[in-house]
């Protein structure tokens, strides 16, 4: 699971946040805090925060202040910002103190989930450890980039792609295309298509079911679960 801290000012936003990560899969909020002190104690007390959700309007200090802070004591937690602050004089800080996602408020819950989700998919990346070359380095700064939603190919529904990829996503388990047919109400056929876009993307992964006889069953989970 990735620990995640939230940061937020008001306590009825942080639990709005804190209550999206949740949603997430692979994601756990870990703790909330509401000021800067707040903040930095929150980082020496939790065993291993991941993740920093940082507003950078605190009452005490401003996020990037937390930041440059948590840096100097050594800690190397990741932080993306959600705050309200859309200046770019801030949004240039942000950068080049390292945040690596800058999400402005107010936003949905989608906005978030995408940023969560290319978070995931990057600690997975890195977490191969080795030597990269340019393809790979690509790659990786590549995950970071979740400005929208994958391009749908022709002929592709948005609003089936939502209903499969929501269907994965609530599951317990790996799902067959006739299981995910039973969820959405579309048909068998057509639920193996989605499925099978989901999975050139990265966004499932295929895992085989082996019967008595026969070939296996193909059945899909969401990539953050896998």
């Amino acid at each position: 699971m990735i620990e995640v801290l939230v940061v937020d000012d008001d306590v009825r936003v942080a639990r709005v946040n804190a209550a999206y990560v949740e949603r997430v899969p692979g994601f756990r909020v870990a703790a909330q805090a509401h000021s800067a002190a707040e903040a930095l104690a929150r980082l020496e007390a939790l065993p291993r925060p991941d993740l920093v959700l940082m507003d950078h309007y605190l009452p005490d200090e401003t996020g990037l202040q937390v930041v440059r802070e948590m840096r100097r004591r050594g800690h190397q937690t990741d932080v993306i910002m959600v705050t309200a602050a859309r200046d770019v004089a801030t949004v240039q800080a942000a950068m080049r103190q390292g945040a690596l996602q800058y999400l402005v408020k107010p936003f949905a819950f989608a906005g978030l989930r995408t940023r969560l989700e290319a978070y995931a998919d990057l600690r997975r990346t890195l977490d191969g450890g080795g030597e990269a070359e340019q393809a790979e380095v690509d790659r990786i700064f590549g995950t970071l980039s979740v400005s929208s939603e994958p391009q749908l190919p022709k002929g592709h529904s948005p609003t089936t792609a939502e209903l499969v990829r929501q269907s994965l996503i609530d599951a317990d388990g790996p799902l067959s295309a006739q299981e995910i047919a039973e969820r959405t109400g579309v048909s068998r056929q057509t639920a193996q298509r989605y499925l099978k876009l989901l999975e050139r993307t990265g966004r499932a992964t295929l895992t085989l079911k082996y019967g008595d006889a026969g070939r296996p069953e193909h059945r899909y989970v969401w990539a953050t679960r896998a």
